[in-house]
């Protein structure tokens, strides 16, 4: 398996992961999948154009298995901060999320003066907040309702980790 920062000419690759993330966990992810079912592949390649965006794929035999994007704060006084968002993976293969979490983290550890890295999770989702505490993530906080699709309500844990 092959992991490494996407980039423009991976735009379709890119879009068609995360409309499916969008569609089969939208309680995951505060963007919809009718919002961005939307975009042009224009509006993806300039997603993956760089600046304080890093988007990591996993690939195996050319396929896109999995995704991370890590953003790191530009505005001085959180300039020391980096976010981690768009968490996916495809299929549930045992280690594709740790070794996309474990390269968006050794990113945010290269980058000067980053010294903590923030995520939110639904908290109903056990599988991926085990996965963020065994990398040292801690809970900070709970947004309570802050998802709503349809009538129903989601929790989000909102996770650090201090580099």
């Amino acid at each position: 398996m092959e992991i490494r920062v996407l980039e423009p000419k991976d735009a379709a690759l890119y879009r068609e992961i995360r409309l499916e993330a969008l569609k089969n966990h939208p309680e995951a992810f505060s963007s919809g999948y009718e919002e961005e079912k939307e975009f042009s592949l224009a509006k993806t390649e300039t997603r993956l154009g760089g600046g304080n965006f890093f988007t990591f794929g996993a690939f195996e035999q050319n396929e896109l298995l999995g995704v991370v994007t890590l953003i790191v704060e530009s505005k001085l006084k959180i300039k020391h901060r980096a976010n981690i968002v768009a968490m996916y993976v495809k299929r549930k293969r045992l280690g594709i999320g740790k070794r996309l979490m474990l390269e968006a983290i050794k990113k945010a550890r290269e980058l000067e003066g980053i010294e903590q890295v923030y995520l939110t999770v639904t908290s109903s989702n056990e599988p991926a907040k085990r996965l963020y505490q065994s990398l040292g993530f801690e809970t900070y906080g709970l947004d309570k309702r802050a998802l709503k699709i349809g009538d129903d309500y989601y929790d989000d844990e909102l996770m650090v980790l201090f580099l």
